[in-house]
């Protein structure tokens, strides 16, 4: 069901790479809501996802850009800004690879120029986003900037391994930018801390099925769903939340604030 909340707004979707990411999932819903929007991913992931499909369905270019290319960002805002006849209203940052969970490196024994890559590519990306898009004045008065990240920016949690360290980099940066960008044009710039969500890079996390299971028992109104990240995303991106900015939003069904359930009392006394 559609309530127009983007009705005549234009965004830019980083990170949509296939049906199960939260990216594209908000792409859908901002597109339901009325909104225009662009996709982009990097070149590879472009190549190898189904990006293409979600362009068909949504009415929606292409533009390719690798967010550690400075040059691939000033491009995108450039052609992005010339498709649409001016500036963007939104945009969703949904990006974040690990080498070294990939490579099956543990924290405690990090490959550091595998780090650098990730940070680059998971953290400092939103930095470099924001910058470029104020850089171009690409994002409209009022207009709101989204970034995903994860409660382990807060609490311990193995296997996530190193981008804990990167998503508490990443709302840092919100934080920072926030203030820079509310203070210039009043661009307003938060992230979502999502419950653990079955996407193609969750799977990657050792243990990772395990621990949603876990979530879903420890939060009383159990695991949010990427559909339901993506309807949270676009009440930020609409005008109804003009106010909020600079902050960290969970939306983990109250898993953030719950110390136990009676769920995993019981199944601990097993």
């Amino acid at each position: 069901m559609s309530h127009n909340l983007l009705k005549g707004k234009k965004g830019i979707i980083f990170g949509a790479l296939d049906e199960k990411s939260i990216a594209w999932k908000t792409a859908l819903r901002c597109v339901a809501e009325g909104a225009e929007i662009v996709l982009t991913n990097a070149p590879v992931a472009v190549r190898m996802g189904e990006i293409n499909a979600l362009a068909q369905q949504c009415n929606a270019p292409v533009i390719p850009a690798d967010v550690t290319n400075m040059d691939d960002l000033d491009n995108l805002f450039t052609k992005t800004k010339a498709h649409f006849g001016g500036g963007v209203d939104f945009i969703l940052h949904s990006i974040g690879m690990s080498v070294n969970v990939r490579k099956g490196n543990d924290y405690t024994n990090l490959n550091y120029d595998y780090m650098h890559k990730s940070v680059d590519i998971s953290g400092m990306s939103l930095h470099r986003v924001l910058q470029t898009a104020m850089k171009h004045d690409a994002i409209n008065e009022w207009g709101s900037v989204v970034a995903l990240t994860f409660i382990a920016a807060h609490l311990a949690f193995p296997n996530y391994n190193e981008m804990a360290d990167i998503k508490a980099m990443l709302e840092s940066i919100t934080r920072s930018f926030g203030y820079q960008y509310g203070m210039k044009k009043k661009v307003r710039v938060n992230t979502i801390s999502q419950s653990p969500t079955m996407t193609t890079a969750g799977q990657g996390i050792g243990g990772f099925d395990g621990f949603v299971a876990y979530s879903e028992k420890m939060s009383p109104l159990g695991n949010a769903s990427a559909d339901q990240c993506a309807e949270f995303a676009v009440s930020l991106f609409s005008d109804y939340t003009r106010m909020v900015t600079m902050q960290n939003l969970f939306h983990d069904g109250g898993f953030s604030c719950t110390g136990v359930t009676e769920a995993v009392i019981a199944q601990m006394s097993k």
